[in-house]
């Protein structure tokens, strides 16, 4: 394992600046859960954060340099969460297209995880942005050490799929870029938060037809650059606020 400072330097300021927006909006746990950017082109080298560090403090230095291929990693010094090696090696191991991997226990998406039915239908337009584009794991095996890793990774073959909704547990989304998958990872919290309020309320719900809910998804994944400018204006943010996490 090769720990880095200054490798891609770019990539570590973008994957910081979505570790410290997600802290901002409440969506990490604690010391847990984790995000991978794949930096080689085979994406088994990849970038994540330390051991158990908060959200809101990593900066972009702070990032470790990870070979998925190499089975000692958690012997070697600075060794990742094993928990967060066994998910992120696994996919980047193995899931070559899942360059960056972000890994939450948000509140509406564990809501969602945590229902027998964990559908979530397309009753409105970020909802539909997810139609027909998810997994459903209903076989919770326990903590994401190696051997759940593997079989979440393997349950990740279609590329239409960028969201894992993993049951019982909280939500895998992947992505080509970070702004990709914040942005993803931002608007699947906003569509389950939506759907578990919806369904607070009794009422019977207005559900998107088929094709209606299918052009929507298709329309959104070609909407241009609002991925990428969603995260430029979160950097804007931490920077007039003097934020340190590009250091």
């Amino acid at each position: 394992m090769t720990i880095s400072n200054q490798n891609f330097r770019e990539d570590r300021v973008d994957l910081a600046a979505a570790f410290r927006w997600t802290a901002r909006l409440n969506m990490h746990e604690a010391v847990a859960n984790h995000f991978s950017l794949a930096v080689n082109e085979a994406g088994t080298r990849f970038l994540m954060n330390p051991n158990q560090m908060h959200f809101a403090r990593i900066r972009a230095s702070d990032l470790i340099e990870i070979d998925a291929t190499d089975p000692a990693t958690l012997d070697q010094p600075n060794a990742p969460d094993p928990t967060a090696w066994g998910l992120h090696g696994a996919i980047h191991r193995h899931v070559p297209w899942a360059r960056c991997a972000m890994h939450v226990h948000s509140i509406h998406a564990t809501v969602l995880a945590s229902l027998a039915d964990s559908t979530l239908p397309p009753i409105d337009q970020n909802s539909a942005t997810f139609y027909n584009r998810t997994i459903i794991d209903s076989s919770y095996g326990g903590l994401a050490f190696e051997a759940e890793g593997e079989r979440i990774a393997s349950m990740m073959t279609d590329p239409k799929k960028k969201v894992v909704i993993m049951g019982n547990h909280g939500v895998m989304i992947v992505g080509a870029t970070v702004a990709e998958t914040f942005n993803r990872l931002f608007y699947f919290e906003r569509a389950a938060e939506t759907y578990i309020r919806a369904l607070q309320t009794g009422r019977p719900l207005r559900v998107l037809s088929h094709e209606i809910a299918e052009k929507t998804a298709r329309e959104l994944e070609e909407y241009p650059d609002q991925d990428t400018r969603h995260l430029t204006e979160l950097k804007a943010i931490l920077d007039e606020e003097s934020s340190n996490y590009a250091q």
